[in-house]
């Protein structure tokens, strides 16, 4: 909105300096709210209906049926038979592409989709995934893990990786911990470590992050 703000500036500007009469005064007041009202409309890029300034455009129909290429006249008597907008999708095509749908419909979709994806991503950034290993981890568990973890870290989730020592296995946690280094270096290509191997009472814990 700052061009916006700038011309309103400059309207008023030039209205007090050339002291103008009350019925100039009152068509640039129009001038100025029509264009307001077009910048309003075009918060997402998308020009519609009497905003489209094309001879002729390719009419997409609400279902997505391809209705043809049609004077922009006749594209807007069937938008509005239809009881909804013309939308142009494409400026750039040759002839520029409209589609006729609910406009409102589809920025009410279009907006609620863009907050569920950015809840979802702030989801996953925050989201904590454990992964139990163990000090005697076999080739195909661990191969196993490696893959579950890696769809995580892509995902933006932290991976808290544990070993619970049983019985005698407390007397060699040297193994455990060499298994999460050997853990963390095979995904130090998407995750850092942050919180390095500790032992506390018989569980072993490591935290990684994933890359920015």
């Amino acid at each position: 909105m700052g061009k916006c703000l700038e011309k309103i500036i400059k309207y008023y500007v030039f209205i007090v300096c050339l002291k103008v009469d009350s019925s100039y005064l009152l068509f640039l007041n129009l001038k100025l709210l029509l264009e307001v009202f077009c910048i309003a409309n075009k918060k997402d890029g998308l020009l519609i209906n009497e905003q489209i300034k094309a001879s002729s455009v390719l009419v997409i129909g609400p279902n997505g049926e391809q209705v043809g290429v049609k004077p922009l006249k006749d594209a807007l008597i069937l938008a509005n038979y239809a009881g909804l907008d013309l939308v142009l999708m494409n400026p750039n095509g040759n002839p520029p592409v409209c589609k006729i749908m609910d406009y409102n419909k589809y920025r009410y979709l279009k907006n609620k989709k863009e907050k569920e994806n950015m809840k979802r991503q702030k989801a996953n950034m925050s989201e904590t995934k454990e992964f139990r290993l163990s000090p005697v981890i076999d080739v195909g568990d661990f191969e196993t893990k490696i893959n579950q973890v890696t769809k995580y870290l892509k995902k933006g989730a932290k991976i808290k990786v544990t070993i619970r020592f049983k019985g005698r296995q407390m007397a060699h946690t040297d193994l455990g911990r060499d298994v999460m280094v050997k853990f963390a270096d095979r995904l130090s290509d998407l995750s850092t470590v942050t919180d390095e191997p500790k032992l506390d009472g018989r569980t072993m814990t490591m935290m990684l992050a994933p890359k920015k």
